[in-house]
């Protein structure tokens, strides 16, 4: 079985601190987002490559990045994209890679790099083995607002009898999130796409998929992230550390409280000030401040500010009264 890990998007709810760096590659905690599920394909037996769809803006980033890990599934598979307005979409890249890799008579899991889930992807494959049909995670957002977002779905046991991709009006909260494994017969992006289908969200696919035989769900509780927006991103953050902090070795912090969820990278400064639930990246100085739900970009200078749920790009100098 094959896995590809999707890692295109271009994320610009989170600039500007995605604007130059893949959101798949932010720290939760210890490890970066991408590398929880590189993780897991690695250590399990039944995926033999993982491939590692992005565009060609970010492949260096992915390059050096997997170089410096000891995985040794990985590989990239680039689309010929740059900016946000080139991309195929979703289902247009799947098709791309299948083809481009060789991947026609191969099953496949595709899951999205950006997915912080709180159930092992071992266990999804043992459902997909015994079911051997296309298979879906879902998850209860607890939200019919929330719901709105995503691919809706209804049960029937295990058997999804009903999907539809962002309605309007939601009558239950129950939706898929981007994991799915699909038996080497159902990857059928192609036949989709050459049918003049939606190319962007799989959860088109999918819908097309329930419309034309059976597709299972795995059903999950415990948590769930979509890191596609600061305050997603920081709640995750926030499941991962449990309250704890974490402040690299070469991280210099003097006369300061370093509250719970926080993480301060290395070769940052803290002086005099109190942070907390916050992430200050590498090189940035905060100084005589108070900093709340806060993201601190790289080789950025802040001083005598108050913030909370502020989001500070890279480069930046501000003091107070600037």
């Amino acid at each position: 079985m094959q896995a590809v890990v999707l890692a295109g998007g271009y994320a610009t709810r989170l600039w500007p601190v995605t604007r130059n760096r893949p959101k798949m590659l932010l720290p939760i905690g210890e490890r970066t987002v991408i590398d929880r599920i590189l993780g897991e394909l690695e250590a399990d037996d039944r995926i033999e490559d993982v491939y590692v769809s992005t565009n060609e803006r970010f492949a260096d980033d992915f390059l050096d990045h997997i170089a410096e890990t000891d995985f040794e599934k990985p590989t990239l598979s680039v689309e010929e994209t740059v900016e946000e307005d080139e991309k195929f979409g979703v289902v247009g890249a799947l098709a791309q890679l299948v083809d481009r890799e060789g991947l026609e008579e191969e099953d496949l899991l595709v899951v999205a790099g950006d997915n912080l889930i709180s159930f092992d992807l071992s266990d999804f494959l043992d459902t997909f083995q015994q079911c051997r049909e296309p298979t879906l995670a879902a998850y209860d957002v607890g939200s019919r607002e929330r719901a709105k977002s995503y691919g809706l779905i209804t049960v029937e046991g295990d058997r999804v009898v009903d999907f539809q991709e962002k309605p309007d009006d939601p009558d239950s909260t129950l939706v898929s999130i981007a994991c799915y494994a699909f038996p080497a017969e159902e990857a059928r992006f192609e036949e989709y796409l050459d049918g003049g289908n939606n190319p962007d969200e799989p959860g088109w696919f999918i819908q097309w998929l329930v419309e034309r035989g059976s597709v299972d769900a795995y059903t999950f509780d415990g948590a769930w992230f979509d890191i596609g927006t600061p305050e997603s991103y920081l709640d995750s953050v926030r499941w991962a550390l449990d309250g704890d902090s974490v402040v690299a070795d070469s991280a210099t912090v003097e006369n300061s409280e370093i509250g719970e969820n926080v993480h301060v990278l290395p070769d940052a400064t803290v002086v005099d000030s109190t942070v907390e639930g916050s992430i200050i990246f590498s090189d940035a100085t905060v100084r005589d401040c108070e900093i709340h739900d806060t993201i601190i970009d790289r080789d950025t200078h802040v001083e005598n500010l108050d913030l909370a749920s502020a989001l500070i790009g890279a480069h930046t100098q501000i003091t107070n009264g600037s």
